[in-house]
């Protein structure tokens, strides 16, 4: 069977790759042309594009990059034409992967999405054009499955991935002392810094991060890079401050990190998984964030905070997102022994809530017994 499958970041690569394990475990003859990264290359995917070249978040910055993301649908629309096939798998990434079901939809390739939309938070309309153009729905949050059906459209609830992926990872676990020998860091304990894996995120985030480093004498700060950005990005961010950069290996830090900042997205879920307590953190360009307040439709910018249905974690907003905000909330991180116990129950709560681990075995079974 041939499968065309489209991820645009580094989460929907991770995911992705393991979807593609799983999938060649129950067909043997799978062959997969990807839209994605380094980790579906690895499953032995042809890659088309990497989601470097595809990565642009905000209004703003959509509407500036136009002509760029243009091109891209209309060449993914001619390799789609040209590689006939059998099946389209989609991973998140909306914007751009609505377009192209709808192309496929047209062109009579079935289509399969995985990890809907979040088509809850904002642009709720969208989930009529979705019945109309997929297949078949695989989502991994325990309330997307209520909310498709109020829409009367029926989609399969398989589990959060996050939960293979760390729970595979977490088969084994360097010593403290070897992690930080191997990274060539400190011996004081570890605050985690994951700005985010674009660079308009990090723009945005990482040098009010670094601003309260110096405050921390005790801690060293240690950012984690994103596979699509280099080095020398982030160093010109680093005034001062004990702070290191370390390179593919965020579940690794995670591991080790007694806190962490983290720019909301998947990593507020990864690093309450790995039970480190965090403090959220997001600011967007003006207009961007101007348009998106006035359409996003929940309470809350995290993971953790939307599967929970609560504040469990402190999520610091646009105006909100400064150094004195940011410094007061880490010292109830690291000092506040209360917070800590209140964290780490909600924490195991919310473990609960997403349910039991296999997502990817789950969805690749399902596809693949939906197919001829």
């Amino acid at each position: 069977m041939n499968y065309y499958i489209i991820a645009g970041e580094a989460s929907g690569d991770l995911h992705a790759s393991n979807l593609m394990k799983s999938i060649t475990r129950l067909d043997g003859k799978a062959k997969f042309r990807c839209w994605g990264g380094d980790l579906m290359q690895a499953q032995g995917g042809v890659l088309v594009k990497h989601y470097r070249e595809l990565a642009f978040m905000g209004f703003a910055e959509v509407l500036l990059n136009i002509s760029t993301i243009l091109k891209n649908l209309k060449f993914c629309k001619k390799d789609i034409s040209e590689n006939k096939p059998d099946v389209l798998i989609l991973v998140d990434y909306p914007g751009f992967n609505l377009r192209i079901a709808d192309f496929a939809k047209k062109k009579g390739i079935k289509v399969f999405y995985y990890i809907s939309p979040q088509i809850w938070a904002w642009k709720q309309n969208r989930v009529h054009k979705i019945k109309r153009i997929v297949d078949k729905m695989f989502v991994i949050l325990p309330f997307e499955e209520d909310f498709y059906a109020r829409f009367n459209y029926k989609v399969d609830y398989v589990g959060h991935p996050l939960l293979d992926a760390i729970e595979e990872f977490n088969t084994t676990k360097l010593p403290f002392e070897e992690f930080t020998k191997k990274h060539k860091l400190g011996s004081k304990p570890i605050v985690a810094i994951l700005p985010g894996s674009r660079k308009q995120e990090i723009s945005k985030m990482l040098e009010i991060m670094l601003s309260i480093s110096p405050f921390y004498a005790n801690y060293q700060f240690v950012i984690a890079r994103a596979p699509s950005i280099d080095a020398e990005f982030y160093s010109t961010f680093i005034k001062q401050g004990d702070v290191k950069i370390i390179s593919n290996s965020t579940y690794e830090l995670l591991q080790h990190s007694t806190a962490a900042l983290v720019t909301s997205g998947t990593a507020t879920l990864e690093t309450a998984l790995f039970e480190v307590p965090q403090v959220v953190c997001y600011s967007g360009g003006i207009i961007s964030y101007t348009i998106a307040k006035a359409l996003i439709k929940v309470k809350y910018i995290s993971l953790v905070n939307l599967v929970m249905d609560e504040k469990v974690v402190t999520e610091l907003i646009q105006d909100d997102f400064n150094a004195e905000n940011l410094k007061q909330q880490l010292d109830i991180l690291l000092f506040n022994e209360q917070d800590k116990q209140r964290l780490s129950n909600k924490y195991k709560e919310l473990r609960k809530k997403l349910g039991n681990c296999g997502a990817s075995n789950k969805t690749a079974s399902l596809m693949v017994n939906n197919l001829p």
